[in-house]
Order: structure tokens, then sequence, then C-alpha cells
């Protein structure tokens, strides 16, 4: 499986309770963690470049073209 392929892109929505950490209307990277997303949290890499749980309600998946997926995934 590529390396891309556990990671999926979210954008957050809301970052009350985490400014610091999140900021509305960003892109972030979300590592699958299925025992989190079970729980109802998501593991995000945040602006610390560290990866944290944060409430699954604070994001919305998107879908970008593969081309744009792989960029965005570089940059990150």
């Amino acid at each position: 499986m590529p390396k891309s392929a556990s990671k999926q892109l979210v954008v957050c929505i809301n970052n009350d309770g985490y400014p610091a950490s999140l900021e509305k209307r960003k892109i972030y990277v979300l590592l699958r963690d299925q025992v989190a997303e079970d729980r109802g949290l998501l593991r995000i890499i945040d602006e610390s470049g560290d990866d944290y749980l944060y409430p699954k309600a604070l994001f919305r998946p998107i879908a970008l073209p593969q081309a744009v997926k792989r960029a965005v995934l570089a940059a990150a």
C-alpha cells in the first residue's frame, strides 16, 4: 500500500478550544487510526507538526484530484 493511501485530507471547520493548534479553513493531513475514530476522534498533524487527537466534529473530509492530493501531501 502506498504511504499516501493511509493519509487523507480534511479541512478544519471549527477550532473552538484549540486556537493555537488548529486554523479554521486550513487543510490538514489525517492519519488513519481506527481506534481513535471509533471513539469520535481523528489523528491530525496539527500546527506543531506532530499528530494529536481531535474531535471529529472539528473537521470535514475533502476530496481532491489525485495530482492535487499528491502535491498537498508532498508539501505537508
